[in-house]
C-alpha cells in the first residue's frame, strides 16, 4: 500500500501493521490511534503507537518501517507524504496495573491488525483521564463506548481496582446521558 497526503490513520495502520507482520514482528496498536478507529473517527489522533510484543533489533524495525515508507527520526517514524507518525512506546503491554492484556485481530478495511479490544481501548483512554486528568481521553472513552460493544462491568471492576471507582461512575453517568440524547 502506498501512502500519500490523503491517507487516513486507518490506511497508515494497515500499511504499518502489514509491514511489521511481513517482517515477523509482533506488535499491537494501542493508544489514541486505537481510539480513533474504535470511535469511527470522532476522536482524532495523528500518531500511531504500537507496543512490540517480542524483542526486535532496531535495524530490523527500521527495515520493516522503511518498507512502508517510514524513516526513523529520533524516537518516532515519519513518512514524507503523510501527517501521521508512528511510535513504539516501551512495553510491556498494560493498562494501569493490569498487565494481562489480550490483543485482538481488528478489522481495518480489508486488513486485520493486532490491537487492543474495544473494551481495553476504552480502559486505556480512561487510564489517561484517571491518572493525568486528560479530558480529551474521557471524550475518547465515551466515543468508543457509544459506538462499540464495551464490557462496562469489566471497565468498572478495573476502575475500582485502580482506585477510580468514583471517576468510573462519572463516566458511566455521562455515557448513559449521551445515549439518551439523540445525536
Amino acid at each position: 500500500m502506498t501512502l500519500g497526503a490523503r491517507s487516513t490513520l486507518a490506511d497508515v495502520a494497515r500499511a504499518v501493521g502489514g509491514a511489521l507482520r511481513d517482517a515477523g514482528i509482533e506488535a499491537a496498536l494501542v493508544g489514541g490511534a486505537c481510539a480513533t478507529i474504535y470511535s469511527r473517527g470522532e476522536y482524532k489522533s495523528l500518531d500511531l503507537d504500537f507496543i512490540l510484543e517480542t524483542g526486535v533489533a532496531r535495524r530490523t524495525l527500521d527495515a520493516a518501517m522503511a518498507s512502508a515508507g517510514f524513516r526513523r527520526s529520533g524516537d518516532r517514524y515519519v513518512h514524507p507524504k503523510t501527517k501521521f507518525f508512528v511510535e513504539f512506546p516501551r512495553g510491556p503491554l498494560s493498562i494501569g496495573r493490569d498487565a494481562a492484556i489480550r490483543t485482538v485481530m481488528l478489522s481495518v478495511g480489508p486488513s486485520r491488525i493486532r490491537a487492543l479490544s474495544a473494551t481495553d481501548s476504552c480502559r486505556d483512554r480512561l487510564a489517561a483521564f484517571y491518572f493525568w486528568n486528560d479530558l480529551s481521553c474521557l471524550g475518547a472513552a465515551l466515543a468508543i463506548a457509544r459506538r462499540r460493544d464495551v464490557n462496562l462491568r469489566a471497565v468498572g471492576r478495573w476502575s475500582r481496582e485502580e482506585g477510580h471507582g468514583e471517576d468510573f461512575e462519572r463516566f458511566r453517568r455521562r455515557l448513559a446521558a449521551e445515549r439518551r440524547t439523540p445525536a
